[in-house]
Formats: structure tokens, sequence, C-alpha cells
């Protein structure tokens, strides 16, 4: 009996940027995210780390993530620009027990906005990331609307509430920001589709006149 043929697997590698002020928890996010570990003494990033996390996304898809966690005291100097290359979608952390890191968070949108686009020249999807939410068990529908509000006028995709510590969160925000990337790769990748199709169409028109002119 003839062997049942699986779909095509796709693969992709998709690199995602961790920004914001020193001690918001970026390397904590990451840890808990890709190795499930929690703890109270990370060193601070000096630079640029990174971390691999391999999704099985559906029976077809296989996304690599490639997070990069980007030194909170880098803010917006110059080798940002060359971490924030070719990345496709970010998390902009702050701690909501300081709100100087809440401030600043503007100012890291903006920054990655001037220096990474899509390839129709938009923002990479952006989503916020309220961290250590379990310092701050209480939060009022007023904090929630404003973050909305906040989100929508500051071009994010989405925010939520993230605790390292106690786990809450994190996989949701991850697959919430690889839902935004992987429906971005799919539209662009149609478009070049299309374009590819129309250049082979007007080549074969010009083939058809020549011939016909000859």
């Amino acid at each position: 009996m003839a062997g049942v043929e699986s779909p095509e697997r796709r693969e992709h590698l998709f690199k995602v940027l961790v920004i914001g002020d020193l001690g918001v928890g970026k390397t904590s996010i990451i840890k808990r995210y890709v190795h499930q570990l929690f703890s109270q003494h990370y060193r601070a990033t000096i630079g640029v780390d990174f971390a691999l996390k391999v999704i099985h996304w559906d029976r077809r898809t296989l996304v690599r993530l490639q997070l990069w966690d980007i030194a909170g005291q880098e803010r917006f100097g110059n080798m940002t620009r060359v971490y924030y290359k070719e990345a496709l979608g970010a998390f902009v952390v702050f701690d909501v027990s300081r709100s100087s890191t809440f401030e600043a968070v503007s100012k890291w949108k903006h920054d990655l906005d001037s220096k990474v686009h899509l390839p129709n020249g938009g923002p990479i999807p952006a989503i916020l990331l309220a961290n250590k939410c379990d310092q701050n068990k209480e939060t009022s529908r007023q904090t929630h609307s404003h973050l909305d509000q906040f989100c929508k006028e500051s071009g994010f995709v989405g925010w939520f509430e993230t605790s390292a510590k106690d786990n809450i969160n994190i996989d949701e925000a991850a697959r919430s920001l690889v839902e935004h990337i992987l429906s971005n790769y799919k539209s662009f990748h149609a478009e070049e589709n299309d374009v590819g199709t129309v250049k082979l169409d007007q080549a074969a028109l010009q083939a058809e006149s020549k011939s016909q002119c000859c």
C-alpha cells in the first residue's frame, strides 16, 4: 500500500528583540520562556545575549524564535541599529513597580520604529509587557484602559501583564507575537508571488508583441 504523502513542512527563523530599561526583567522573561527557569540573581546583560526557542506551531509549521536580549544600558545607542537589523518582532518591557521604566517605553518604541521596518516600510509588530505583575497584584480597570489607549496611540499590537517569577502570560504573549509575525510573513510572501506573476505576464506580453512584429 502506497504511503500517504505528508504536506510540505515549512520552517521559519524569526528574529525577535526584547528591549526596555535596565532591570525590568528581560533576561528573566527569556529564561522562563526558553528554559522554564527563574532566578533572582541574573547578572546585567552587557551588549546582547541570544536564546533560541523552537516552536512546533502546527503539523506543517516549525518556528525557530531567535530572541535577542538587548541590554538596558544600551539605551538608544548607535549599536542598537546593528542589533535591531532584520528583526521581525519585538517585546518592549517595563517594570510595573518602577514608573520610570514605563516612562521610557515611548523612547524605546520610537527608537525601534526608527531603526527597523517591515518590507512595506511599516513598523514591526511590538508587544508591551507589564512585567513583575506578581509585585502588583491588584491592577485597576483604570490601569487596563490606560494601557489599552497607550498601546493604540503608540502603535503596539497588544500588551500583557507578565511575571517571569510566577510564569504569568509569558507563553501567551509570545504566541500572540508569533501570530502577528506569521501573518505579516504570509501577506508579504503572497505579495512577492503576485509581483512575480505580474513580471512573468509582462514578459510574456513583450515576447508576444515582438513575435507579432516579426
